[in-house]
């Protein structure tokens, strides 16, 4: 495994550009798991679980909650249980190390917000399916996106009884309809100018490391999830100088033969596994 590991090392120091793709995996790993029912689950969402029956994180994102006060409870006390402690953890205080000296753009289905809390400069990153923090218009009457972090922390702090207060509910400032997190978890979901100029940016950075030394690393994406990996997938195909870095476990960890020649998995704990690399970095 070492020799793995000095291999990923060098092929990141060589790289010219790097593509970071990111889904649950990495959430995980950080101790977060959206699609479980696990005891911590439990802990900070059990009275939602009891109330409406929803088993984990993503079902309570798309559950039809029957008024405002208590939508906003749930999406309040979601963010307050991604981004309470104000602090990156060690995961991603890793991952950022790794990186931070490169030329790299990230692109993450992730709704915790975690890259931008480690640091991740906006600029180069690209959220696909938005995150816990932002608030949009429900009616998508216009394109903005609002920072959300100071009425949601005070809907997380007050809410009482599964019911967050009436006078905090966000309205639209446009149509003073209701709003929503910034979630693709709906038809409303918007993809406005701040989305697409990071999609944009996303794409020009790919555009722009045509023919060099590119590293696309590939943290937790599952074999299924085709929103991030089919891309980084098919851009190692057809870049002559890609090498594609993928970090899973078991099943998960998927490299068709196709590019199987330009590839590196390792089958671990994405904890311990960027622990060691910045070791040897």
């Amino acid at each position: 495994m070492k020799e793995k590991y000095a291999e990923i090392i060098t092929k990141i120091k060589e790289a010219d550009g790097i593509v970071v793709g990111a889904s649950n995996g990495l959430s995980i790993s950080e101790g977060i798991h959206i699609f479980a029912e696990n005891a911590d689950f439990l802990e900070n969402f059990g009275d939602f679980r009891e109330k409406y029956g929803f088993r984990s994180i993503i079902q309570g994102c798309f559950y039809p909650f029957p008024s405002e006060e208590e939508k906003w409870a749930f999406f309040s006390r979601m963010y307050d249980y991604f981004l309470y402690t104000g602090e990156a953890s060690s995961v991603m205080k890793n991952l950022y190390d790794l990186v931070k000296d490169k030329d790299y753009f990230v692109v993450t289905s992730n709704i915790d917000d975690h890259f931008r809390q480690t640091g991740f400069p906006e600029h180069r990153l690209f959220e696909i399916e938005g995150n816990c923090r932002n608030l949009q218009c429900t009616n998508g009457c216009h394109n903005q996106i609002y920072p959300g972090d100071n009425i949601l922390s005070e809907m997380a702090q007050k809410q009482e009884n599964g019911k967050v207060p009436q006078d905090l509910i966000p309205k639209c400032p446009e149509c003073d309809g209701p709003m929503q997190v910034h979630l693709e978890v709906d038809r409303n979901f918007l993809q406005g100018e701040a989305w697409q100029a990071s999609y944009q940016a996303y794409q020009d950075f790919i555009k722009n490391a045509h023919g060099k030394k590119m590293v696309l690393l590939e943290l937790g994406v599952g074999a299924r999830n085709q929103l991030i990996k089919a891309p980084l997938m098919k851009l190692t195909s057809l870049e002559e100088n890609a090498t594609y870095i993928t970090l899973n476990k078991g099943r998960e960890l998927y490299i068709p033969d196709a590019i199987a020649d330009k590839s590196i998995g390792v089958d671990g704990n994405i904890t311990e596994v960027l622990e060691q690399l910045v070791l040897i970095k």
